[in-house]
C-alpha cells in the first residue's frame, strides 16, 4: 500500500488549506439553516483528490513551481462540483453513510440534499466566473454536462442485465473520469503548460479517474464499508452492473451466470452477500482489477516526461494510490 494521499501532498499544503478557507468563505450564507448543512457537508472532503490535481499539476508545469491564487480558485470550484455530485449521488442511491457519517438526505431528507447540492453547483459558477479568462468556466460547464449524461446513460442502463463493457466504460468515463480530467488540464492551462503538456495532464486526468471509478465498483462489491466510509451494495441493490458483474455475467459456467441473474433480479435480505460469495472464487475480480491496472500504467506514462519534481512523483504515486485504497 503506498502511504495515505494526505501525506503525498506537503509541495501543496499551503493552498489545499487556502481552498478549505475559500470553501468555507464562498458558501457562507445569512442564514444559519444553510450554514448548519454547509458545515456538514464540509465533513465530504476526504482526500480532497480533485483539488489536489488541479494544485499538483499547476505546481508541475509552472516556472519555479509557484501556484498562483487561479490555482486556488479552480481548486475550490472543482471541490464545490464533486460535492454537488456527492449529495445528488446520494439521493440517487438512497444512501445512509458517506466518510463513515450520515448523508444528507439521510439527516434531512431529498429536498434538503437536492437543494444543497443545487446551492453547491451554482456557487462553483458563481466562483468560477470571477476569473478573467473564459477558459474555465466553459470547461467547468462542458464537464458538468458530461457527468450528468454519464449519470443518465446509468439510470437507463439500470436492470440491464446484458450490459456490456463498451456501454459500461462510456457511464464511468462521463459520470467520474471527465471532472479528474478536467481538474489536470485546469491546473496545467493556468500554468501556461503548451499544447503537449495539456494533452498529456488531460491523459492522465482520464486515466486516473476510470481507473479510480473501477476500484470504487470493487469496492461495492467486496469492500468492508467500515473501512470504505461509505454504504457499499448500492451497485447491487440497484441493479447497476460494473465491470466485475459484467465479466462474470460474459464468462462464468452458465449455472454460475444464471444464478448470478437471479440473484440481482431478487430481493432477497442476502442479495450482496451471496453474489459476493459466488463472484469471488472467479476470475472477474481479479479481471477487473488488472483493467484498472492497465489506466494506472497509461497515466504514469502521460505524466513521466514532465521535469522531475516532487510534484510529478507525487502524481505519479497518485496513480497507484487509485487501485489501492482500502479494501
Amino acid at each position: 500500500m503506498p502511504m495515505e494521499l494526505a501525506s503525498l501532498t506537503d509541495c501543496i499544503r499551503p493552498q489545499l488549506q487556502a481552498v478549505q478557507e475559500r470553501f468555507a468563505g464562498e458558501l457562507h450564507s445569512d442564514l444559519p439553516c444553510v450554514n448548519v448543512l454547509v458545515k456538514y457537508v464540509s465533513r465530504f472532503h476526504g482526500k480532497m483528490l480533485r483539488p489536489c490535481l488541479v494544485l499538483l499539476w499547476g505546481k508541475a508545469c509552472a516556472k519555479a513551481g509557484e501556484l498562483s491564487n487561479s490555482h486556488v480558485t479552480i481548486a475550490t470550484v472543482v471541490e464545490m462540483v464533486h460535492m454537488a455530485t456527492l449529495v445528488h449521488d446520494d439521493v440517487l442511491d438512497e444512501a445512509e453513510l458517506r466518510r463513515k457519517g450520515a448523508t444528507i438526505n439521510h439527516l434531512r431528507g431529498n429536498e434538503a440534499a437536492v437543494l444543497l447540492g443545487d446551492f453547491l453547483i451554482s456557487h462553483s459558477y458563481h466562483l468560477c466566473s470571477s476569473l478573467e479568462s473564459q477558459f474555465a468556466s466553459r470547461l467547468i460547464a462542458r464537464t458538468t454536462n458530461e457527468v450528468c449524461e454519464g449519470e443518465l446513460l446509468q439510470i437507463d442502463n439500470r436492470n440491464n442485465l446484458n450490459l456490456d463493457e463498451e456501454t459500461y466504460l462510456k457511464i464511468i468515463d462521463r459520470k467520474t473520469a471527465s471532472l479528474t480530467a478536467a481538474c489536470c488540464l485546469l491546473g496545467a492551462h493556468i500554468s501556461c503548460a503548451d499544447e503537449t503538456v495539456l494533452r498529456k495532464a488531460e491523459t492522465f486526468g482520464r486515466a486516473l479517474g476510470m481507473a479510480f471509478q473501477i476500484q470504487d465498483d470493487i469496492l461495492d462489491i467486496i469492500g468492508d464499508a467500515r473501512d470504505v466510509g461509505k454504504t457499499l451494495g448500492i451497485d447491487i441493490e440497484k441493479v447497476k452492473l460494473t465491470l466485475p458483474v459484467i465479466h462474470f455475467l460474459e464468462n462464468a459456467p452458465s449455472e454460475h451466470r444464471q444464478l448470478m441473474r437471479s440473484l440481482l433480479q431478487s430481493r432477497d435480505a442476502d442479495k450482496l452477500e451471496k453474489i459476493r460469495n459466488l463472484i469471488l472464487p472467479s476470475p472477474s475480480i481479479a479481471y477487473a482489477r488488472e483493467f484498472a491496472q492497465r489506466y494506472v500504467t497509461q497515466a504514469r506514462q502521460a505524466v513521466s516526461k514532465l521535469p522531475p519534481t516532487e510534484a510529478r512523483q507525487t502524481l505519479d504515486t497518485m496513480a497507484e494510490f487509485s487501485v489501492n485504497r482500502p479494501m
